[in-house]
């Protein structure tokens, strides 16, 4: 085989080097030259000659197109429907990305193994009876399931070739590498290439393909930005691993919402769809308790309640704490002083500490008045009614701000058994019939007048 032939170019101003350097000499930006292919072999990476040969395509008016709806397949996992725009869409490719061990090859491996298509699994990490150990550990076995630990596209391909599956999971992307590249796995020219090899396979055979990214220590997708450029689906699955909750989110979906997020429960056995998110959200108790309130709030598109508690104490030291876990704390101090200024508390020389239960972070404005109403059950030490619920802004003003899509709120809450929500005055609301009463409150006095008056 030919040598490949390679240059290095800067990523900012494209200017070329023979060799890698750090600093760009032209335009002075670090770590910003990468290697690039300059010349390859006109080779394919999986023989395409069965397929019939295209016809150069013809520009079509956009009225003549045919708008047929996407034929989807069903991944029989609710909340990965629900985040794909209803399933996998055959010829697509998806990028999954996450912390290590946030449970990323285990959710595609449960998929895997239930689903009804012909399934090939390809591991670049893992061995065979590894993946065998965990999927005994989540599931029965499954005949639909092919596992393959390889990490030479040209391999991938010529097995793919035998099986002919109906999905290709990869995992990881970072792993993988081509014969036509001659740098190291994981590097931006291999990831690019194996990338757009794998983009090709799917767009000629109609195969969808799943690819599992890494991520930098930064968050980010490890790899080229053009990365998330390349795939039709850009998945994030995100949460803590001392929690036992996860969130599936879509941040680019060409076939559906990126609005739209699934929720998980880690459990010994995999995976468990959450259809009600609100169930790990509260928490149950028997005897009520101040300085707790539900704030209806939105993921996405989905309404959760949570449950946001507060404490209220006398400052031991000079300066007053101000401690908040899953909110804003500059938010907190903003609330404190219309608190102070407006409503006629003094809780400048007590310290207050605020949490989000379930250790997610909101920063919806729609829980502030659940905040104010958790501060102050805390410091009157008056529980809040536990069937009350809360949805709305805090202004400077002291005034109750109207929020997004209320009525979605309130219908969450009915369906969750809350008897009253506040909401503000200036909501427009159309519903009728609802069995939940909905309190119009304009001013953080009418809301403590409701509540403690």
């Amino acid at each position: 085989m030919s040598k490949i032939k390679t240059a290095f170019f800067c990523q900012s101003c494209g200017t070329q080097f023979a060799k890698w350097q750090g600093q760009c000499t032209s335009c002075k930006a670090w770590n910003t030259i990468v290697e690039e292919v300059i010349h390859k072999e006109e080779k394919v990476a999986w023989k395409s000659e069965a397929s019939p040969v295209k016809k150069a395509a013809k520009p079509l008016k956009i009225k003549e197109i045919d708008s047929v709806e996407e034929i989807r397949l069903n991944t029989t996992d609710g909340e990965l429907n629900r985040v794909l725009g209803g399933g996998i869409v055959p010829g697509s490719l998806t990028l999954l990305g996450g912390e290590p061990g946030i449970g990323k090859s285990t959710l595609l491996l449960q998929i895997s193994l239930k689903l009804p298509y012909k399934t090939l699994y390809v591991s670049g990490e893992e061995s065979q009876k590894q993946i065998k150990m965990r999927a005994e550990r989540i599931t029965a076995n499954s005949d639909n399931c092919y596992i393959l630990t390889e990490t030479k596209t040209q391999n991938i391909f010529r097995q793919i070739e035998e099986i002919e599956p109906e999905i290709v999971i990869i995992d990881s992307i970072q792993t993988l590498h081509t014969d036509y590249i001659e740098s190291s796995p994981g590097s931006i020219s291999q990831i690019r290439e194996t990338t757009a090899e794998l983009i090709k396979f799917a767009k000629e055979t109609n195969t969808p393909v799943i690819l599992i990214g890494h991520i930098t220590k930064d968050g980010n997708i490890a790899g080229p930005k053009i990365l998330e450029h390349m795939v039709d689906t850009v998945l994030q699955f995100e949460g803590d691993r001392n929690h036992v909750y996860r969130i599936l989110r879509s941040l680019k979906n060409r076939f559906g919402s990126t609005a739209e997020l699934g929720i998980y429960e880690m459990l010994g056995s995999g995976l468990r769809e959450v259809a009600n998110p609100s169930e790990i959200l509260i928490s149950h108790k028997d005897e009520e308790l101040s300085g707790t309130a539900i704030a209806s709030t939105l993921e996405g598109m989905r309404p959760l309640m949570i449950e946001i508690q507060a404490l209220v104490s006398t400052a031991v030291y000079g300066t007053p704490q101000r401690s908040t876990t899953g909110y804003n704390a500059k938010r907190l101090n903003m609330i404190l002083a219309v608190l102070e200024k407006r409503a006629g508390f003094h809780l400048g020389s007590k310290d207050v500490f605020l949490n989000v239960t379930g250790g997610i972070s909101v920063d919806d404005p729609a829980i502030d008045l659940a905040v104010v109403a958790a501060i102050l059950s805390s410091n009157e030490d008056i529980p809040v009614e536990k069937n009350f619920c809360f949805a709305g802004e805090v202004g400077l003003s002291g005034e109750i701000r109207p929020v997004n899509r209320v009525e979605q709120r309130i219908q969450e809450a009915e369906k969750l058994g809350f008897s009253t929500i506040f909401v503000s005055k200036y909501n427009k609301i159309s519903l009728k019939n609802t069995l939940i009463e909905i309190k119009m409150v304009a001013k953080v006095e009418d809301v403590v007048s409701e509540l403690f008056g």
